[in-house]
């Protein structure tokens, strides 16, 4: 015998010999007359028809890629996308559920509200002034015993400048949802 046989060429290779016999039917081999394989003849037309991909997942390689960039990259890239596919997963299941809100909507929702609050309050002195200033008379007169005007112009002045002064302090909180 020539050359090796297909378990010495198994051994050799550290490929199966299922996978030896396969690569002899696709005449991936070098084969002497007497049926041996050419171990060294072989190896290089091996190498140059089998895919390199192929070549390292059948001899238990690492990712099964080739290429310039090495293989660790390749394995980092793909946990990377498994991650960021299971993460967009449980953000699809939690919009659906009613956990997760949009962000623009949920800023505009506050910045509406806030300005209600904010138009409810500039116009408040306006609407209390007069009451305020009646029961405040009415106060002074029963200690006093005195009659007792308090204008209510004056008074919605005075409320009117106290709740701008506390709507500019207000004003300066910033909502931050990032």
């Amino acid at each position: 015998m020539e050359g090796m046989s297909e378990r010495e060429y198994s051994a050799h290779s550290g490929l199966s010999r299922g996978a030896i016999q396969k690569a002899r039917r696709a005449s991936r081999l070098v084969v002497y007359s007497d049926g041996s394989i050419n171990a060294a003849a072989s190896d290089v037309r091996r190498a140059d028809m089998t895919d390199p991909d192929q070549q390292r997942r059948s001899t238990g390689g690492d990712s099964g890629f080739s290429g310039p960039a090495d293989s660790s990259s390749y394995l980092k890239a793909r946990t990377a996308l498994t991650v960021y596919q299971a993460q967009d997963k449980q953000l699809g299941i939690q919009k659906k559920k009613g956990t997760l809100v949009d962000r623009a909507r949920a800023e505009a929702l506050v910045f509406r509200l806030a300005r209600q609050e904010r138009d409810t309050w500039v116009t408040w002195p306006n609407r209390v002034a007069a009451l305020m200033a009646a029961e405040v008379a009415l106060g002074v007169e029963k200690q006093t015993g005195k009659p007792v005007i308090i204008e209510a112009a004056i008074l919605q002045r005075v409320l009117e400048a106290h709740v701008r002064q506390h709507l500019d302090h207000l004003a300066d909180l910033r909502v931050s949802l990032g």
